[in-house]
């Protein structure tokens, strides 16, 4: 009889185990089509000039008629210092680009792209038959789309205790 009120009194004596579980699932899927893209540079008026037994009355880029016009070059005069003897001369001129007008932007569109020194253009995404489907039994599908165009699809499976 000892024993068994011993027993008992152990079993009295454990403490109950309380344990959170939390189990949790879900799936996603995320379909993506790139958009068209322009980037633009516009590139500025350069003059150079330089030479060897060369007098010169250096010319120079003059000032735009305008906030949107590009500079302009306006020569010097050059002249041979010695006459029969050896001479060098170069000179350069890049003209800039002048910022285009009756260029408009709607709805995010720009109306026409400008044709600066550096341009990078990026075609848009065609969705194409790009769908992707999760069903009740959380079975998933995706589906290619064309060119520009991507599909992920996602299941994740989370067990928490505490």
């Amino acid at each position: 009889m000892k024993k068994l009120a011993l027993l008992f009194s152990m079993l009295l004596m454990a403490a109950p185990a309380h344990a959170d579980i939390t189990h949790k699932l879900s799936s996603s899927v995320q379909l993506t089509v790139d958009s068209a893209a322009s980037q633009a540079t516009r590139i500025g008026s350069t003059y150079s000039v330089s030479g060897n037994n060369v007098s010169a009355t250096i010319g120079g880029l003059t000032a735009p008629a305008s906030a949107t016009a590009a500079a302009t070059m306006s020569g010097g005069t050059y002249t041979q210092t010695t006459d029969g003897s050896a001479f060098s001369f170069s000179q350069t001129f890049n003209q800039g680009d002048a910022i285009p007008t009756g260029t408009t932007v709607s709805s995010g569109v720009v109306s026409s792209l400008p044709s600066f020194g550096t341009v990078t253009t990026t075609s848009g995404g065609v969705a194409g038959s790009l769908a992707g489907t999760i069903n009740s039994a959380g079975t998933m599908s995706l589906t290619a789309g064309g060119a520009g165009t991507s599909a992920t699809g996602q299941f994740v499976s989370e067990i928490s205790i505490r």
